[in-house]
């Protein structure tokens, strides 16, 4: 039972927009540290931008002040608005689910630390 199912992926051109949805089915949706994450082929999978509970963000220094992050905690949806792609954004984008402290303690980047992943969106930039 897939509990994160992402959606919003796409091919764009270089400038462009995307925004990445995230339905989490699970009722503790409100009370987690929801992240994005990304992997290119032959690359590690990276912390992308995070949000707690409270809406404390962070962002990995690559994508500062092009993406943004935001919860509703009212349909249990995590979203990524990403402006001003660039090809190297290239990746799978993955949902992921951990401890509420992870943002606060400026420690949501480690992939071991969250607990329950989507199974990625295709994002393509050319």
């Amino acid at each position: 039972h897939v509990q994160l199912v992402e959606s919003g992926g796409g091919s764009v051109q270089a400038g462009q927009s995307l925004r990445l949805t995230c339905q989490d089915s699970r009722r503790t949706f409100s009370r987690a540290s929801m992240a994005w994450f990304r992997q290119a082929p032959g690359k590690e999978r990276e912390g992308v931008a995070a949000i707690d509970a409270d809406g404390k963000t962070g962002y990995t220094d690559a994508v500062k002040g092009r993406f943004t992050i935001s919860r509703d905690s009212s349909n249990n949806t995590l979203y990524l608005q990403m402006n001003s792609l660039k090809p190297e954004d290239t990746a799978t984008y993955y949902c992921a689910a951990g401890p509420d402290y992870l943002v606060r303690f400026s420690a949501w980047q480690r992939v071991g630390d969250f607990g329950n992943w989507g199974q990625g969106t295709q994002v393509t930039v050319s």
